[in-house]
């Protein structure tokens, strides 16, 4: 089931995406995606009411509707650095023996077509595609890679848009570099676990300016998605909404030789996963 959520910023309503590139209307089952209805089983309620044919039309095409993030303000984005072994060689570092985390502001999230700001005083603005994990349940102390897999909600694609000069040359943690507005664009659809029967073997690209510049595979994961969940419970609990971004592939304008391709006002970024859609945003200087 491809789950979204369509409407004005702050005022989104969830709907399916059926089959046939309709969108099914779910807001009289919920009010909307969050941590609260996603932890009281929303997403199999939605998907009852779909197999029913229950839910009525929205829209015949999701053309000039705005569509949002897929979950509402997560409660926490997690995020795993160098974790694509590639990336970590073009970046000039050591893959790490246990997964690099940091955490990214969640007022980040913005929707999949929204516009992305280069920050004041920004001179490395990156790019980076990453398979996003949504916690569709409470995760603590996990011990097995099937039991944290059974706390996955849904994928998404995740841009984790990056400022290498805040993150790497300004002192203190990389969350400088990452926590700038609009710096993770999400979705367009919450894809629930049913679709993406391995999420080890999705194919990643990124392009921009229609020059692609990042196409790899979440094969080459040093810590595949069920291990990082299960790492990240024994340090924090993962609650329902929150959602974790699990590294980008090789490509990144950082890893690339001068003059490195770092954004700028007006460039143009596409997205995308195999099977969990595209997302498209133009930057634009705050």
């Amino acid at each position: 089931m491809r789950v979204l959520r369509v409407g004005e910023a702050g005022a989104e309503r969830p709907a399916v995406l059926d089959g046939s590139g309709r969108l099914l209307d779910a807001s009289g089952i919920a009010g909307d995606l969050d941590h609260r209805t996603l932890a009281d089983g929303v997403l199999d309620r939605i998907a009852e009411a779909a197999a029913a044919g229950t839910l009525p039309v929205l829209a015949d095409r999701a053309d000039g509707l705005r569509i949002g993030a897929p979950v509402a303000r997560p409660g926490k984005i997690v995020c795993i650095g160098l974790n694509y072994r590639d990336h970590a060689e073009e970046t000039g570092a050591d893959l790490p023996a246990e997964p690099v985390v940091f955490m990214k502001d969640p007022w980040t999230v913005t929707g999949p077509y929204d516009g992305v700001l280069v920050p004041r005083g920004s001179v490395k603005t990156d790019y980076e595609v990453e398979l996003a994990v949504v916690i569709g349940r409470t995760a603590r102390y996990l011990d097995g890679d099937e039991e944290a897999l059974a706390c996955v909600a849904g994928y998404a694609v995740s841009h984790d848009v990056s400022e290498r000069a805040f993150q790497l040359e300004r002192g203190g943690q990389w969350d400088k570099g990452k926590s700038c507005e609009t710096f993770n664009p999400l979705g367009p659809w919450l894809v629930t676990p049913d679709e993406i029967p391995d999420p080890q073997k999705l194919t990643l690209r990124l392009s921009v300016n229609g020059t692609e510049l990042q196409h790899g595979s979440t094969e080459d994961m040093e810590f595949p998605v069920a291990r990082i969940i299960r790492y990240l419970s024994h340090f924090m609990v993962l609650h329902p909404g929150d959602v974790i971004n699990t590294g980008t592939p090789a490509g990144v304008a950082l890893g690339r030789p001068e003059p490195r391709p770092y954004l700028r006002d007006g460039d143009v970024v596409e997205c995308g996963i195999d099977g969990l859609g595209t997302m498209r945003h133009t930057f634009r200087q705050a």
